[in-house]
């Protein structure tokens, strides 16, 4: 059964087909990939297949990704997950992305908060990872703040718009 997350002001759920549409405004805009490594997604068939792999992923354990719902009104304004989730070496790597009007209101931190603590008292893990952009400040402050530790640096590790950028690198220990 996917776990239903909640915080103050935000419900973490299953992403449906129902999402499909919310997705791929989100995924489509140019400000949400500027830092995501990430291809602008075109259709709603396109992003249904992804939330059908999201599934798939939860299912055989590879990954889990939560819709990021706001309480207040009712609908999807982010998602948030582990992927790369290794039962074997306790450990996966987590990513975010905020609606751009919801950007700067906290809603990432309380989200990213929420799964770290279920990441390592329910799934076992004993490290979450982070890959993130040099130039996206708002992220790297997020991680720092909640105290994950720059690993290093990964020159030209991520491409967006076949343009090659250094990504740093974080961890958080149990």
């Amino acid at each position: 059964m996917f776990p239903i997350l909640e915080t103050d002001r935000l419900i973490l759920r299953e992403l449906v087909e129902d999402d499909a549409r919310d997705i791929l405004n989100c995924f489509s805009n140019a400000d949400v990939l500027r830092y995501y490594g990430q291809k602008p997604l075109t259709s709603l068939d396109q992003v249904k297949q992804i939330i059908r792999n999201f599934s798939t992923d939860y299912d055989e354990k590879r990954g889990i990704k939560w819709g990021i719902e706001q309480k207040e009104i009712g609908s999807l304004i982010g998602t948030i997950g582990f992927q790369e989730w290794s039962l074997e070496h306790r450990r996966a790597d987590i990513s975010y992305a905020l609606f751009p009007e919801k950007w700067g209101d906290g809603f990432a931190s309380e989200a990213v908060k929420k799964i770290i603590s279920y990441g390592f008292e329910e799934l076992g893990l004993e490290r979450i990872g982070a890959v993130v952009f040099v130039e996206n400040k708002a992220s790297n402050h997020l991680l720092t703040r909640l105290g994950f530790i720059k690993e290093g640096v990964l020159r030209k590790y991520l491409y967006q718009n076949d343009i090659p950028f250094d990504a740093n690198i974080y961890s958080l220990l149990k």
